[in-house]
């Protein structure tokens, strides 16, 4: 169905369904910047966790392992551990400054055991470790979730070059030699 509206209220519609398309378009740009952020972000922490679970076993602090983990990555989990090790050298106070890490989407428990493990001292190694596998496994999970849907989606446009080159080179061809085996043309 095709509308169309002459004179002044053409334009009108015209400029308001654009500035909805525009409205609508900067929506799905932020959308889309603020799901890759957070994949970026879950990919960094199950290495970051790992990394901090080696600096724990082998004997560094909250703070020692959160600098030298910051100082080894690039990124937002990177940048909020040298931020978090920063704060913790000029005394923060661990709770509130592990929140900071906590922040970051998935990032919840990996802070509050580094947190935990910083106000009380009671060694992180293992929950850290067991954290950092159960993120890389998400990680997994949520990767050949994006493999499965990436496959549906190919369908469509193979369908649309397929189906139609299929029934033009190999089922109209069939038709017509039926149709003029029926009419008598040979």
């Amino acid at each position: 169905m095709i509308l169309i509206v002459d004179g002044m209220p053409g334009v009108a519609a015209g400029v308001v369904a654009g500035y909805a398309a525009h409205r609508w378009q900067l929506r799905q740009r932020a959308s889309d910047a603020d799901r890759l952020t957070r994949y970026a972000v879950r990919a960094e922490l199950a290495p970051a966790g790992d990394l901090l679970a080696a600096c724990l076993a082998a004997g560094a602090g909250p703070r020692e392992a959160a600098e030298a983990v910051g100082r080894s990555l690039d990124g937002a989990v990177g940048e909020r551990l040298r931020s978090v090790a920063a704060e913790l050298r000029l005394g923060g106070e661990p709770a509130a400054v592990w929140q900071r890490l906590a922040e970051l989407p998935g990032a919840e428990g990996l802070a509050r055991c580094m947190a935990r493990a910083g106000i009380s001292g009671a060694p992180a190694v293992d929950s850290v470790a067991r954290l950092a596998a159960e993120l890389r496994s998400e990680a997994a999970r949520a990767t050949a979730s994006r493999a499965r849907r990436a496959g549906v989606l190919v369908t469509l446009p193979l369908a649309a070059c397929f189906l139609p080159a299929f029934l033009t080179l190999g089922v109209a061809p069939v038709l017509m030699g039926l149709a003029g085996g029926l009419l008598g043309h040979r």
